[in-house]
Parts: structure tokens; sequence; C-alpha cells
């Protein structure tokens, strides 16, 4: 293997695992909260559920540009030789996902718990507290936009 295809399958690994982390302390939190709002008012559930599953898009999103690593490095079919500077660049191009993923995933969790918080004085409230934690997702979603482009351009 090249030290280029190392770089980007380097990539590749810190994009779902950083963002991957980061969902899985975001959805976290929110399980906790959600746990807590139900066990008072079950019917609520359904609000809570919503809320503490936004925290778990960044981690997809971090698969995603791990999957189009390994498709254009053919890892399925025979793993390609790339150069040194398209490895770089693929590295490089990983790391808004990986960075943004992981801390957006876990502020996008806390902005959720507050949501649940809110939804359980107030359940009218539901689609503010939905707004609010989606605000955060749109760094990851910007983050994603670089990352694909770079990525995707890389090579």
């Amino acid at each position: 293997m090249s030290m280029g295809t190392f770089l980007a399958i380097l990539g590749a690994a810190l994009a779902a695992g950083l963002a991957g982390i980061g969902s899985a302390i975001g959805v976290g939190m929110g399980g906790q909260a959600a746990a807590g709002v139900t066990s008072e008012d079950p019917d609520k559930f359904g609000s809570c559920l919503i809320l503490q599953l936004l925290p778990g898009t960044q981690g997809i999103y971090g698969l995603l540009i791990a999957f189009i690593v390994f498709i254009k490095l053919n890892v399925f079919g025979g793993i390609i030789a790339i150069e040194l500077s398209q490895g770089l660049g693929m590295l490089a191009g990983c790391l808004p996902i990986a960075i943004v993923g992981l801390v957006s995933a876990i502020h996008q969790g806390k902005v959720a718990v507050s949501g649940m918080a809110l939804v359980a004085k107030r359940p009218e409230e539901q689609s503010k507290a939905i707004v609010m934690a989606v605000m955060v997702e749109t760094y990851a979603i910007l983050a994603l936009l670089v990352s694909f482009l770079a990525v995707f351009f890389a090579i």
C-alpha cells in the first residue's frame, strides 16, 4: 500500500470515527434526557425521540465521506495506489466533517437536551426545540459539503 493510499484511508477512518464519536455522545446525552422526560410523561416519547436522533446525523455524514473515499480508492474491488499528494488531499478533505462532526454533534446533543426540557414543560413548543437543534446541524452540513467536494475532486 502506498503512503498516499494509507493517508486517504486514515482520512476516511477519521471522518467516520470522529463524527461517529460526536454522534454517540450527542445521542447518548439526548437519550438520558429523553428517559427522564418520558418517565414523567410517557406520551412525550415521540417528541423526545426526534430530538434525540438529531445529533446522530453527523455520524452518517462522516460515514458517507468515508464511503466516498473507499469508492475513489476502489477498496471494494482491488485497492489502487495513489500519490502522496493525492492522499494528503483526501486526508485534508476528510478533516472538515471529522472535526465539525465531532464538535457539532456534541453541541447539538446539548441543545436537544435543553429542547427536551422545553417539551417537558410546554409540549406545544416542540417545533421550536427542533429548530434550535437543527441550527447546529447547519454547520455539520457545511462541513459535509466541503469534505464532499474536496474528497470527490482529490483524485
